[in-house]
């Protein structure tokens, strides 16, 4: 099945040379010219990637971005003119799962298309649910837990988001640093650590069951949601 990726981006040249290249590599190309009818686009064609340049007219790209985590946990990349580390990090702790500054070559931006859609599970949205009783919540950065709702501090609901996106998958304790914290130099592995304790524990005191928590620890590894609610694990 062809993914569709919603590209945002101002600049009519850049916009078509985007939409040139993606399309020639299979990929299903919705453009869009400015944030608003990008935020009118993302619900109605439920993209698998979002391509976001921040500097877009009226509303910005940071609005957007911050909109679309309010609809959906779907892979965001971010374009940018500005290189600075400020905005990279901001980007990332807002929602982001990549960033590249422009300009960029060709080859590196459909290796990392690539990359983002093959970790990625198939996006949900608001109101979607899971088969085994776990429905996020965006809106209110909380998940809903065997029918009871969990409300998550923004680090545990990225934590989550991030998990349950790469369902059945391990992922790295340096990973999760890098994409929640983004601390790429893994020096603060325990924060992680404890942080999964704790939305383990809100998820197992929302459902009022100790044995019901859909996260697993894996040794030496990282960290996986289980599909299906698997009970194996600790």
């Amino acid at each position: 099945m062809t993914a569709r990726i919603l590209v945002v981006e101002d600049d009519t040249d850049l916009a078509l040379a985007l939409r040139t290249l993606l399309t020639r590599a299979g990929y299903d190309v919705v453009p869009a010219a400015d944030g608003r009818e990008a935020l009118r686009l993302l619900f109605a064609e439920r993209p698998a990637l979002l391509i976001l340049d921040i500097g877009l007219p009226e509303l910005d790209g940071w609005a957007v971005l911050e909109r679309t985590r309010d609809l959906s946990d779907l892979p965001v990349l971010l374009l940018t003119a500005r290189g600075a580390e400020t905005d990279r990090v901001r980007g990332l702790r807002s929602g982001a799962d990549d960033y590249l500054p422009k300009p960029f070559g060709n080859d590196e931006l459909l290796a990392r298309v690539e990359a983002l859609l093959r970790r990625a599970a198939p996006a949900r949205w608001a109101g979607d649910s899971f088969d085994d009783g776990l429905r996020l919540v965006p809106e209110r950065r909380s998940a809903v837990w065997q029918g009871q709702e969990a409300r998550l501090s923004d680090i545990e609901y990225r934590l989550l988001q991030i998990l349950v996106r790469n369902r059945g998958r391990v992922i790295t304790t340096d990973q999760l640093l890098d994409r929640v914290w983004d601390d790429r130099d893994g020096t603060g592995r325990e924060r992680v650590k404890f942080a999964v304790l704790r939305l383990r524990r809100k998820l197992r005191q929302a459902a009022g069951d100790e044995a019901a928590d859909p996260l697993e620890a894996v040794r030496g590894l990282g960290y996986r949601y289980r599909a299906g609610g698997d009970p194996r694990g600790d």
